[in-house]
């Protein structure tokens, strides 16, 4: 009883037809942020549209700039979505090359490809990842959210989801490699010299003996250099506290965003009375939890980048951002009073899409830059890389780029 019959896919299949202008206006959206359509229908009449994009990880520009700086000549993407949508996603984050809408089988030649080039390390957290992983000369996978396929076909496995560990992954197995190294030839150049010495008869079997001992004793000590944690600079327990909690506030701050664009996407469109609630809303939002949000970043966030950067300049752009978004917050107010009740007249509302546009523009690049530069310091998640000791010469991918999707990739050094 009362049962409606309810259809979820593509527009012909939801029975959308011609260029409604909804529609029109979905489908372009979609294609500007390469995120992707899903139309609905209720008793075969369409009734909207799902746009669905998968947003780029925080991390993931930071750590292809760190793979480069050690020394990573050639990154490249490889995944199974859609063309225009992987290609954003590299261009963001800065790859060499995008391998877009690429079957498993396809994984494989591009790791073949790359092999004849250079040795290639493959990332991947998927199980259509895992014949890929295996052929490569290193796999890593994303082991906190990966399918236990991937994780099984790797070498190596970054036990968070978090895509800087795989920058700290080959840090540390280079290290690794480099202590051990060193331990065994002064073990074996001190070996050498003290049976010299013994062949000469200047060294007593008995100093000999203990003499080795401590050879071994001392070649030990030097391998367990290895558990002292890099000179690089950590965030105290508070710092990373800190910048966690702004974090997680980010990700509310997002959905906020993207109401200003929602309100200025009405404006013109839905019922006057809705729209100027909605404009009203956006403006509510940004007042009550954005501003408080930039003015605790100011208070607290940046002082403590600032400490940790040596400068008290290294977040002034920043700042100044705040302080224009704080302009143009008031500005927004000012014209919501000037229009007061009456009906908006087209001026109105090109003044009002013009700030709330601006607006969005200006939270979302802002937002952005902190989380790719300040907020991705702190581990959200905890848990530390696991690795094996990597063979000399190796290189590593830049993968999982983005949010749910598997992007694989593979790279050389």
């Amino acid at each position: 009883m009362g049962a409606r019959r309810v259809a979820v896919g593509r527009a012909a299949w939801a029975g959308v037809t011609g260029r409604a202008g909804w529609v029109k206006t979905a489908r372009r959206r979609a294609r500007l942020d390469g995120a992707l359509t899903v139309f609905v229908a209720i008793d075969g009449a369409p009734a909207g549209v799902l746009i669905m994009n998968d947003p780029l990880r925080p991390d993931a520009a930071r750590t292809i700039r760190a793979l480069r700086e050690g020394g990573i000549s050639r990154i490249v993407m490889v995944t199974g979505d859609r063309a225009e949508v992987a290609q954003a996603v590299g261009t963001a984050i800065g790859v060499d090359e995008v391998l877009a809408e690429r079957t498993p089988a396809d994984k494989l030649d591009a790791v073949r490809a790359e092999r004849d080039r250079a040795p290639v390390i493959m990332v991947g957290d998927g199980i259509n990842d895992a014949p890929a992983l295996a052929l490569a000369d290193v796999g890593v996978a994303m082991g906190a959210r990966g399918a236990t396929a991937s994780t099984e076909a790797a070498d190596a496995v970054l036990t968070v989801d978090r895509l800087d560990r795989l920058g700290e992954a080959r840090t540390l197995a280079c290290r690794t490699r480099r202590i051990a190294m060193q331990s065994v030839l002064a073990g074996m150049g001190m070996s050498v010299a003290a049976m010299a010495v013994a062949a000469a008869g200047l060294l007593p079997a008995v100093w000999g003996a203990l003499l080795q001992e401590a050879i071994d004793v001392a070649v030990i000590l030097n391998a367990l250099r290895v558990l002292i944690p890099s000179p690089r600079a950590r965030l105290t327990a508070a710092d990373a506290a800190r910048s966690t909690r702004f974090a997680h506030e980010h990700l509310a701050i997002w959905a906020d965003i993207e109401q200003l664009r929602t309100a200025a996407d009405a404006l013109g469109v839905a019922a006057p009375r809705e729209a100027m609630s909605a404009v009203r809303q956006a403006h509510q939002l940004l007042v009550n939890e954005i501003g408080p949000h930039e003015r605790a970043e100011q208070e607290e966030l940046y002082p403590m980048m600032n400490r940790l950067l040596g400068s008290d300049h290294a977040t002034a752009a920043m700042s100044r951002t705040h302080a224009e978004i704080a302009h143009q917050t008031r500005r927004l107010g000012q014209l919501l009073d000037d229009i007061g009740a009456a009906q908006p007249d087209a001026a109105d509302i090109a003044d009002l899409r013009a700030l709330l546009y601006g607006l969005h523009a200006i939270l979302s690049l802002h937002t952005a830059q902190e989380d790719e530069t300040y907020l991705c310091l702190g581990d959200t998640h905890g848990g530390d890389a696991t690795v094996p000791a990597a063979a000399p010469g190796t290189s590593v991918p830049g993968e999982g780029t983005s949010g749910p999707a598997s992007l694989a990739g593979v790279a050389q050094s």
